[in-house]
């Protein structure tokens, strides 16, 4: 009840009775005013999309070094290739499913990652 009447007192004589006021400092509605964003807002959904593949490439050396022992190519270019074939993943399952973030893109980003530190760590040597 009150939230109404707060409603009613402070927003209506605001917008009036149908809507906002008229004149020429109206919002025009476009098509895509609906997915208009800002450089920021842009920025934070392609690092979020992004995200899980830099989150592998940083851990999947770690974790081979730990599962495998030391070996093979320099920590810097092993997080470079997971990084790279992280994005590719996603990039992928974006394009196959139509969505990002789906549970098989992800199983096929854990999957990748671990064959691509099994050949970065050259396991196939013993």
């Amino acid at each position: 009840m009150t939230l109404f009447f707060l409603q009613q007192a402070v927003l209506a004589p605001q917008l009036g009775a149908w809507g906002p006021p008229s004149g020429h400092n109206r919002r025009v509605s476009t098509p895509l005013a609906r997915f208009a964003m800002t450089l920021a807002q842009l920025l934070f959904h392609l690092l979020n999309f992004v995200l899980p593949a830099l989150a592998m490439a940083v851990c999947m050396p770690l974790a081979g070094r730990w599962v495998m022992g030391a070996g093979g190519l320099a920590w810097p270019w092993r997080v470079l290739g997971h990084a790279c074939a992280g994005v590719l993943v996603l990039l992928g399952g974006l394009w196959l499913q139509g969505e990002d973030g789906r549970m098989a893109t992800l199983g096929a980003l854990v999957g990748v990652a671990a064959v691509l530190e099994w050949l970065l760590h050259r396991g196939w040597r013993g």
